[in-house]
């Protein structure tokens, strides 16, 4: 980090400290506000002195007078429990550690489309300071479940085989199932560039730091323009990966709430998982499932609720999550509750990536629970007829492939096998090219002949 850079981050962190000073002043004589670092174990530290609640941000001084910012995020007795959101070096045994005063709050308005940020909200594009006119909890707010409108409207997302065959309900929120190197960062892209939504807000959480730039200037490109991206790579603390999660899910929001329609794409919820897992085993959770404590579970339900419809139609957030599916095994504990939660999933196969399919959706896997109620029965019929047949030539192929089939046995295989390549052509698409709803619909029609 630059001496520029440091003095800049201690300016805002001091800046910050004085707004949470001035409502701290507000709150009585009776209130502490600075203790002292006692322990630091692995990623918690603990404070004595001070009051705060949990999720509150509290400052810790270095040896160097730089302020370090750290959550509050649980509590022992008198001990607090903290977690620094960036690095933290220079920390030393006594060291001063001042109560910001509040639950955190994220900086939202439309001086953040085209922008690239940080988990903290600060600009990593080198394109200058963003000057936000509003702020929003971090954490967000639960709307009323009877208060949401339904989701029954499609949203048209510019690939061809998920509009006519998982066609997206405004509102909905699914999850894209995958391995690693299948081509699921390049159909987020897609869909982040042709999709008709007003606003989309991307959140790279976890990811490599080289993939980030990779991602927004070859893979989401002129989709920038009406974009927001948060990025918290994996070399950032699990602390900070976790944030930027909420703020992408916070900036949605507010977008949301002004009446507009937003497309939230998350890569990747494991990672979200991951760095929950880190959080909760070093505060003392008992691990669950394959190494995660209960809380992740529940966090990754909370973070997805936040999604969907707002309260009596007043905007969207349809939201996409990627699941890492590990040693592309289906029933991993994080794959199986994204599925309990989310309304539907599309899974890329590595086999189908292998031949050099794009993208690689895997038709009977995949399903959109809405797409009943967001399209007319006869595409319905037709959907269902095509995922008959294309399955059907799948559960045949080793046995075409060693000359045992033969044409006039089977009249259902030996459609599948005269519109196979029909059906192949369908499903591929090039990623530099949009197929817009009705154009996909009428695509689904003509490969079954009506």
């Amino acid at each position: 980090m630059t001496e520029l850079q440091s003095f800049v981050d201690t300016q805002r962190l001091l800046d910050g400290l004085e707004r949470y000073r001035a409502r701290l002043a507000g709150r009585g004589s009776g209130v502490i506000v600075q203790g002292s670092l006692m322990r630091t174990v692995g990623l918690v530290m603990e404070a004595r002195g001070i009051h705060v609640a949990i999720g509150e941000r509290c400052f810790i001084e270095n040896e160097d007078k730089r302020l370090v910012s750290a959550e509050v995020v649980g509590f022992d007795g008198d001990r607090v429990l903290l977690m620094a959101e960036t690095r933290a070096d220079g920390l030393a045994p006594g060291a001063r550690v001042i109560p910001g005063g509040g639950t955190m709050e994220v900086g939202v308005g439309d001086e953040l489309l085209g922008r690239v940020i940080d988990s903290s909200g600060q600009p990593i594009d080198g394109h200058g300071p963003v000057k936000c006119s509003e702020r929003l909890p971090l954490f967000g707010h639960s709307i009323n479940p009877m208060r949401r409108a339904l989701v029954e409207q499609p949203l048209d997302v510019g690939v061809r085989a998920i509009n006519a065959l998982f066609t997206v309900g405004r509102g909905a929120r699914l999850g894209l199932f995958a391995g690693s190197g299948v081509g699921k960062s390049v159909l987020l892209g897609m869909m982040a560039r042709y999709t008709s939504a007003d606003v989309v807000v991307v959140g790279l959480i976890g990811e490599r730091s080289r993939e980030v730039k990779e991602f927004v200037e070859r893979i989401l490109g002129a989709g920038l323009k009406k974009a927001v991206v948060v990025a918290a790579p994996a070399s950032d603390s699990a602390l900070a990966r976790v944030h930027g999660a909420y703020r992408a899910t916070a900036i949605a929001e507010y977008f949301r709430d002004r009446g507009q329609h937003v497309l939230l794409l998350m890569d990747s919820l494991t990672r979200l998982a991951m760095a929950q897992r880190e959080i909760g085993l070093a505060v003392g959770e008992i691990p669950a499932s394959r190494g995660y404590p209960a809380t992740v579970f529940g966090r990754i339900a909370s973070l997805c609720e936040r999604a969907g419809n707002g309260a009596d139609d007043n905007g969207s957030i349809t939201a996409f999550y990627t699941v890492l599916i590990e040693a592309d095994d289906p029933n991993d504990p994080i794959g199986d509750a994204a599925r309990s939660i989310l309304d539907g999933h599309l899974v890329l196969s590595r086999g189908l990536a292998d031949r050099g399919h794009f993208p690689a959706i895997d038709v009977g896997a995949s399903v959109s629970r809405v797409m009943p109620a967001v399209v007319r029965r006869d595409q319905i019929v037709r959907t269902q007829r095509f995922k008959q047949l294309y399955t059907r030539f799948e559960e045949s192929r080793d046995m075409i492939a060693i000359g045992g089939y033969r044409a006039g046995n089977d009249a259902e295989l030996d459609r599948a096998v005269a519109l196979q390549p029909t059906m192949d052509a369908f499903l591929c698409q090039d990623m530099t090219s949009a197929i817009a709803l009705a154009d996909s619909v009428a695509a689904l029609a003509g490969v079954l002949g009506e």
